[in-house]
């Protein structure tokens, strides 16, 4: 992952293109609005602005197949995930000791290998926080 990609945390709205991603890529703008649409409640122009500012941002790439463009996530999953958890424990909760993992078992996002990484990040310290 670029730094420019680390330093960009994704929006919420963006979230939820990434984690369509995440379950299928790469995909082409039509296919991912029809994935988000239902959530987002937006038009495909809204989608297609949001997929171009995801590029600018380093959180996806864009390449073409077939003489259409495909887009796939450049962020890990489980490390953006762990990046929005640390900061709503922190920002929110006020926690800033380690996480229960277990919290997260039942999650449709996450296999269990991924969430032994998330655990392991979540339980490093961030040298910005120590």
């Amino acid at each position: 992952m670029s730094a420019k990609a680390e330093s960009s945390k994704p929006s919420p709205k963006e979230l939820v293109i990434l984690k369509a991603l995440w379950k299928q890529s790469p995909m082409g703008a039509k296919e991912i609005h029809e994935q988000v649409s239902k959530q987002l409640k937006w038009s495909y122009s809204s989608t297609r602005k949001t997929l171009d500012r995801m590029i600018s941002k380093d959180l996806i790439q864009v390449k073409e197949v077939h003489g259409i463009r495909v887009f796939s996530s450049t962020v890990g999953k489980v490390r953006t995930l762990a990046s929005y958890i640390k900061d709503f424990a922190r920002s929110v909760l006020e926690v800033d000791t380690s996480l229960p993992v277990s919290m997260f078992a039942d999650s449709k996002l996450l296999d269990d290998k991924e969430l032994k990484e998330l655990e392991d990040l979540l339980n490093q310290r961030d040298s910005e926080h120590d």
